[in-house]
């Protein structure tokens, strides 16, 4: 095979979207870095593992850069290129100088914004109505290089982290298509980005779902659609016992004579009241340890 030698450190479907692009346009990719799947693994998000390995393509798993070893082992590859699609490491200065064409990321948000992990999930809590993918060049400083080229996409009021994270893995595959061949080429445009319109936010935890109702009704709805399936979910202890929330709606109903985290059925449907006395309307939900069920189910159950 032909062409400058690549490797790539991948992950989630960011990862597989990526690295299944440049297999299928016939790159040199000549090692993947990856992570072990972890028990009892759903299918998401895909293995990157599973797709070398049906490709034919060397690679790795759970790595320690630590460690001089795997720095020499990585150099004795003499890739050319690096590419890192949400690779959960930060890779070491000693392996980012390695490729003579430069070492290169895929972050899923419109950069300087929203750098660190979880980028969408974070978007959508904090009620972004746009994000994005940003290829970039890579620092020591996370997701604060050079960006090579970034596209844009829409955040719906009710969509949720998932179905953005899809779009977001689109845009990651098209602006890689639009500068392969000038990485490749050593002659990618690149502009710095501004530091001063850069955050950055920590990685979400499952506890950090837990809901507060005293929040106003946005703020609760973007929390539900934000860590929702496949995610850990929003949770409450408002209907009696830990129960997920795994979808809902903002009704524009006023919750008078209420309070926050008062459970309301009216007419079939299922509210809970917010700090803004505005009241959000429950579409499914699951006590833990039990099935999952709609609004209309909870409602007629015993």
């Amino acid at each position: 095979m032909t062409g400058p030698r690549i490797a790539v450190f991948a992950f989630s479907d960011v990862g597989h979207a990526c690295l299944g692009h440049l297999l299928e346009k016939g790159e040199n990719v000549v090692s993947c870095y990856t992570y072990s799947e972890p028990p009892g693994a759903s299918g998401w998000p895909p293995s990157v593992a599973e797709l070398a390995r049906s490709r034919g393509v060397p690679f790795r798993t759970d790595v320690d850069w630590g460690k001089a070893a795997e720095v020499f082992q990585a150099r004795a590859l003499s890739p050319d290129l690096i590419f890192s699609f949400y690779y959960r490491d930060i890779l070491p200065p000693a392996v980012l100088g390695i490729p003579r064409l430069g070492a290169w990321n895929v972050h899923g948000s419109l950069l300087p914004k929203y750098r660190g992990r979880a980028p969408v999930n974070w978007a959508v809590l904090e009620g972004a109505t746009e994000t994005g993918a940003t290829l970039h060049a890579m620092t020591p400083e996370v997701d604060s290089g050079d960006i090579v080229d970034a596209e844009k996409v829409e955040i719906g009021p009710d969509e949720t982290a998932f179905e953005v994270q899809r779009k977001v893995v689109g845009a990651a595959v098209r602006v890689l298509e639009r500068q392969l061949e000038n990485l490749k080429a050593g002659r990618a445009p690149r502009r710095p980005q501004d530091p001063g319109q850069a955050f950055s936010r920590g990685r979400r935890r499952p506890e950090d779902g837990e809901i507060e109702w005293n929040q106003p009704v946005q703020a609760v709805h973007n929390l539900v659609r934000a860590v929702t399936h496949p995610y850990p979910g929003a949770f409450t202890d408002a209907f009696g016992g830990k129960t997920y929330l795994w979808k809902s709606r903002v009704p524009g109903l006023a919750a008078h004579d209420s309070f926050p985290g008062r459970v309301h059925v009216e007419r079939g449907r299922l509210y809970v009241c917010c700090g803004d006395d505005r009241f959000l309307e429950i579409l499914a939900l699951q006590r833990e340890g039990k099935s999952e069920v709609s609004a209309e189910e909870w409602i007629q159950s015993p």
